[in-house]
């Protein structure tokens, strides 16, 4: 397969809007309507509880990872820079396509648990390094937030500073960085709702109200 096909296709799988479809399919509302206004994960838990949410994340971050994988149709050879290389491009579509769904009026979330996914898929390891840090701020703090804003802020110093040997590419050391920076650039509402005070706090086993 080409890679421009490669490409498009990730986007299309990104563009899949898991929590659009959960929230009219089951639950009878259009999630972009309540809480936050994002089609993600977050405010699906928020609005629909853990069950919802959950389901939602898992979906969202499969994107990610099925995306990402697609690499192995290419004619690249495995762990190779080029290889890497189209890992990140076929990745970061299909985050694009998250935040931007065809499918969904382009109306979409955030795209950290389709990022998450893109991670798991090209080094694990570190994956589940900054599931530690998300999940240990997150009970410490139960800002949903902040704790995204943490594992993206750790993202780079594990590849720099921790994971160094078997992350050699270039290009991931520098999507590492701008992970952390557009990580930051999309939670500066609530970056500012933090400083304030106003931001909502999560439980993750609350049941969907009986209103909503």
């Amino acid at each position: 397969m080409t890679v421009a096909f490669l490409i498009v296709l990730a986007y299309l799988i990104g563009s899949i809007p898991s929590a659009v479809w959960v929230s009219k399919g089951i639950y009878g509302i259009d999630i972009r309507e309540h809480g936050s206004g994002n089609a993600g994960a977050t405010n699906t838990f928020r609005i629909l509880g853990s069950k919802a949410g959950a389901a939602v994340m898992v979906a969202d971050m499969m994107k990610g990872f099925v995306a990402v994988n697609l690499s192995i149709f290419s004619a690249y050879s495995m762990k190779t820079e080029p290889f890497v290389n189209l890992q990140i491009f076929l990745g970061l579509f299909a985050v694009l396509g998250h935040i931007f769904p065809i499918w969904a009026e382009f109306r979409g979330g955030k795209g950290i648990a389709t990022l998450f996914g893109m991670i798991l898929a090209i080094h694990y390891i570190v994956a589940m390094s900054l599931v530690l840090v998300f999940v240990m701020m997150l009970m410490l703090t139960r800002y949903v937030s902040l704790s995204s804003i943490a594992a993206s802020i750790a993202f780079p110093l594990l590849i720099l500073f921790i994971f160094n040997a078997q992350a050699q590419e270039l290009s991931y050391r520098l999507f590492a960085i701008a992970t952390a920076f557009l990580v930051v650039l999309t939670h500066h509402k609530n970056i500012s709702r933090l400083i304030s005070g106003s931001e909502s706090k999560l439980s993750l086993f609350r049941k969907r109200k009986s209103n909503q």
